[in-house]
């Protein structure tokens, strides 16, 4: 995935609609369109299924410079790419890709159903239940937080099959839009990443084929443990990007704007400030690129993920933050985009594992190493 072709779409197309998308809490379907058409919705699938057989490295290119210039699309690039592509390509058989696969790579977006309104960092306390009756499963419970889910047309959902095993009897299933039963609740009105659609998404007696598990069945917390492990990387490419959007979009001001007879950019405090920030732009960016160059060498990735996914995050709120104060009173108001970057990096702390999540994680890895 070549960054020339994600940047030009990024500014040419997406940048004017970002502060009516994000007023509206709306993505535009010409957006969502346009990324189909540039090949961003399918970038590790393979040829034969419409993708453009790139690698999860690409996917984390094409998702920190998106974000670089709106966070909110980027979501749905990376939900799509990293988490129910990635599913499908590791765990979905020759039909279930034939059928859906191909969809998702060229027309279809796709959501990644996990968490619920009592289940959150503790993923596995899900509620969801698939009873089977012949040769279906019947799906109830309702799904949390679930991002892309107001454009969506494939649902996996993650359903506890045999309760009686506890997580491993929770199964991963592949639901469809149009299945009797399923339906969305109440758009959240968010702080940030606001053109990002986050519903509950609600199941009754939603009857699902057993031809459309996916992966084998009792297995769905492999596949979320695995999934989440390599996501967490894609939210740091994410983290990235607004990070150093919100460079961009403050340190030409800090040239331009005079106090005091002098730019602001020539005080040497305001200098070392902006010197900082991009210190840990650029520490964060090679953390993620170290994270994701393991993980396409087919190398384990538990620990670098946690760690680029948490230093990324953390990162982005304290540079949109100082980037938003450098341009002073201007920064707190909608005429420039620093307070959207602030707004949406408070985020990447949250979703896909908070920051405490991932310091329990790199905690434990580093105990393995002694």
């Amino acid at each position: 995935m070549r960054k020339t072709k994600v940047q030009r779409f990024s500014r040419e197309k997406i940048a004017p609609r970002v502060a009516e998308m994000d007023r509206n809490s709306h993505l535009d379907k010409d957006i969502i369109k346009g990324l189909f058409d540039q090949g961003f919705m399918g970038v590790e699938v393979s040829s034969e299924y419409g993708g453009t057989g790139s690698s999860f490295f690409g996917s984390c290119l094409a998702i920190e410079e998106i974000a670089r210039v709106d966070p909110a699309v980027a979501v749905m690039v990376d939900v799509q790419n990293t988490l129910v592509e990635t599913i499908f390509m590791q765990y979905g058989n020759k039909e279930q890709n034939e059928k859906y696969l191909s969809q998702l790579a060229t027309k279809s977006v796709g959501c990644f159903c996990l968490s619920e309104f009592g289940s959150g960092s503790d993923a596995f306390a899900l509620q969801t239940r698939a009873v089977a009756d012949g040769d279906h499963f019947v799906l109830n419970g309702t799904k949390a937080w679930i991002s892309n889910s107001e454009h969506a047309d494939i649902f996996l959902v993650f359903a506890n099959a045999s309760p009686e095993k506890g997580y491993k009897g929770i199964t991963c299933f592949i639901v469809e839009r149009n299945m009797p039963g399923l339906s969305l609740g109440k758009k959240e009105d968010k702080l940030g990443i606001r053109a990002s659609s986050t519903c509950p998404v609600i199941l009754e007696n939603v009857r699902v084929p057993e031809s459309n598990i996916m992966g084998k069945f009792g297995e769905g917390y492999k596949i979320a443990i695995g999934i989440l492990n390599e996501g967490r990387i894609s939210i740091a490419s994410q983290m990235v990007g607004l990070a150093q959007g919100a460079l961009d979009a403050a340190i030409p001001y800090t040239m331009e704007r005079k106090q005091f007879n002098q730019r602001i950019f020539d005080f040497q405090g305001v200098q070392h400030q902006i010197a900082e920030m991009s210190t840990m732009v650029a520490a964060a960016r090679a953390i993620t690129y170290d994270a994701a160059r393991l993980k396409v060498a087919g190398k384990p990735v538990v620990k670098e993920g946690a760690m680029a996914k948490y230093f990324a995050s953390e990162m982005a709120q304290k540079v949109s933050s100082k980037a938003l104060e450098w341009l002073g009173g201007v920064g707190f108001t909608k005429d420039f985009p620093v307070e959207k970057f602030y707004r949406d990096a408070k985020i990447g702390v949250i979703y896909e594992g908070s920051s405490n999540i991932q310091l329990n994680t790199i905690a434990k890895y580093v105990a393995m190493e002694y």
